[in-house]
Order: C-alpha cells, then sequence, then structure tokens
C-alpha cells in the first residue's frame, strides 16, 4: 500500500475487529472500468480500500461491511455490489 496524505480524517482499519463477516453484499470492481479517480478510497468509510502502486485499488474484503458506498460514489459506475455468498 502506498502511504500517499489525504487531507481527512479517516478510521482505524481493524479497530472493531474483523468484519467482513458481517456483510450481505459484496463490492466488485471492474478494472475496465476504473479510471483511478481514487474516490473509493476517499469516500470508504471503513477505510478498506486500499491504494497500490499505480494509484490501483484493492477492496480488503476482512474489513468491508459491504455499505455500498463505494459503489455509490464511483462516477464510472465500475463498482458493483454482488450478493454475498456464504
Amino acid at each position: 500500500m502506498i502511504d500517499y496524505p489525504i487531507p481527512i480524517g479517516r478510521p482505524r482499519v481493524g479497530s472493531a475487529g474483523l468484519t467482513g463477516e458481517w456483510r450481505l453484499t459484496r463490492p466488485v470492481i471492474n478494472y475496465d472500468k476504473c479510471t483511478k479517480c481514487r474516490l473509493c478510497v476517499i469516500y470508504c468509510p471503513e477505510n478498506s480500500i486500499d491504494l497500490l502502486e499505480g494509484f490501483d485499488v484493492r477492496i480488503d474484503y476482512d474489513y468491508c461491511k459491504g455499505c455500498g458506498v463505494c459503489a455509490q460514489i464511483c462516477p464510472q459506475k465500475a463498482i458493483d455490489m454482488v450478493t454475498e455468498v456464504k
């Protein structure tokens, strides 16, 4: 993960433990549509989207609660919420 200074407050990852099992839907990124705007990284309320080398993003499913904020904020509609299979 690249550590870029972002001028907003962020929650601490894992402060409530592994929370990914709470989810009913999971976000899936279509990298062909993604323009690397990084809005999903900024708006994720759980800080569960990591910024990687080359500005690619990765969802940490151990902590993602499936709220769908990333899918709603994505201007390219590159993130789909799919039903979680348990």
